[in-house]
């Protein structure tokens, strides 16, 4: 079992903390809209996975298998095996983090997690669907060596677990323990979108590569989150896929195709000096900036936010039973959520197609229920239940404010 789907539950528990701090503290910490973005943005990650992680461990193991110098479990004490391990994960970690950062084509595949405008637990479950293909080979000496793949894998999980509390602005600074591990003071600073904040502090658990490999800045003041063009969606499947039409549009602007190969492998913002040469991230005016915002009615929010619990379970049944389904019905299943999720975002948004999407969603979702009741000899009282949720979906869908409306006003 995946350690990173097992800890779902706790994840939401220590964001409802959150919450319960941001009420006591009187702070602005969540928006709805973001909030739900980057779990959508989790659920895709997710979602993808099913098909995407395969590429990654399936080559490692391969490699592991065929091509490693020796079992390392074999000749190493299990503390020893079990510590240099952690450091070669987190190193492999580092690094890929860093090129994700530094090569505009990798960086498409990362960008996703940095596009909140916001600061908070949420944006840990903000993971992008493609990442893996640029950075699963930053492991591979990892299995050359001879590490095993299940215990690489659960290494892997448990420094990808560790990066979620520090996800917070509701932790200050942690004294001697800033000296060697990330921390939520160094990972806000990698969220920044300030000059000075920009590509530093690309640590997984350890911070000291950081400080080795010259990426470390400290957290003076308070940072501006996001990305120096913010994205202004909530849709999850955009994105996932908007720094490359950003690239497929400037790339089509270069006239040298030496140039436009460069382009993918040159730092974000690069530019032929023919062309004005690299654009470096502007300084934020901060009495100026706004972040993204979409107002909507209270009754639009709690729609989506009771959609939403309903997809949270369909996912997690998903990726709880993905075992036990075959490849087609884990497609359809996966189109079906992400089509979910990107109907929650662009809701609010309130864009003039949506509601029809809606509609079809809710229709095509319960027929589904009810064909896999029938499929898998689930209990009939499942039907019941997925016409009473396309019944009440469609009858609070229409109460809500058409698009018409929105122009009017």
């Amino acid at each position: 079992m995946n350690p990173i789907v097992l800890s779902i539950p706790i994840f939401f528990l220590l964001i409802g903390i959150e919450l319960v701090v941001e009420r006591l503290s009187h702070r602005k910490l969540y928006r709805l809209p973001d909030a739900i973005a980057n779990m959508s943005c989790g659920i895709t990650s997710q979602v993808s996975g099913l098909f995407m992680r395969l590429l990654g461990i399936g080559i490692y193991q391969v490699l592991f298998q065929k091509a490693s110098l020796i079992d390392m479990k074999s000749v190493l004490p299990g503390w020893a095996y079990w510590l240099t391990l952690f450091l070669l994960t987190d190193l492999a970690y580092y690094w890929a983090h860093r090129m994700s950062h530094e090569i505009n084509l990798f960086w498409g595949g990362h960008v996703v997690h940095h596009q909140s405008e916001d600061y908070n637990l949420s944006v840990a479950l903000r993971q992008s669907s493609f990442q893996v293909v640029w950075t699963f080979f930053f492991s591979l000496p990892i299995a050359l060596i001879g590490y095993q793949t299940l215990d690489f894998a659960l290494v892997s999980a448990f420094n990808t677990l560790y990066q979620f509390w520090i996800h917070t602005e509701t932790i200050k600074k942690m004294g001697w323990f800033e000296y060697i591990f990330n921390t939520p003071s160094h990972h806000r600073v990698h969220h920044g979108r300030d000059p000075k904040y920009i590509d530093k502090n690309h640590a997984g658990s350890l911070i000291i590569w950081d400080k080795m490999f010259g990426t470390f800045q400290a957290e003076e003041e308070r940072p501006t989150y996001g990305i120096t063009t913010p994205v202004n969606s909530w849709n999850a499947v955009w994105a996932n896929v908007s720094h490359y039409a950003v690239m497929a549009r400037e790339i089509r602007t270069i006239p040298k195709w030496t140039d436009r190969v460069r382009y993918l492998f040159k730092k974000p913002g690069w530019l032929p000096e023919y062309m004005g040469g690299y654009r470096p991230a502007p300084a934020v005016d901060k009495n100026t900036y706004r972040k993204y915002d979409t107002p909507a009615p209270v009754l639009l929010n709690y729609y989506v936010l009771a959609q939403y619990v309903f997809c949270l379970g369909a996912t997690s049944a998903l990726l709880f039973e993905q075992r036990y389904l075959d490849m087609v019905q884990k497609s359809v299943a996966a189109l079906l959520i992400s089509w979910w999720v990107v109907n929650c975002g662009v809701l609010f948004e309130q864009k003039s197609w949506v509601r029809a999407a809606e509609y079809a969603r809710i229709v095509l979702f319960s027929l589904g229920t009810s064909l896999a009741v029938m499929y898998y000899a689930l209990p009939a009282s499942l039907h019941v239940v997925a016409m009473g949720y396309a019944l009440i979906s469609v009858l609070w869908l229409s109460k809500l404010p058409s698009y018409e409306t929105k122009l009017a006003t």
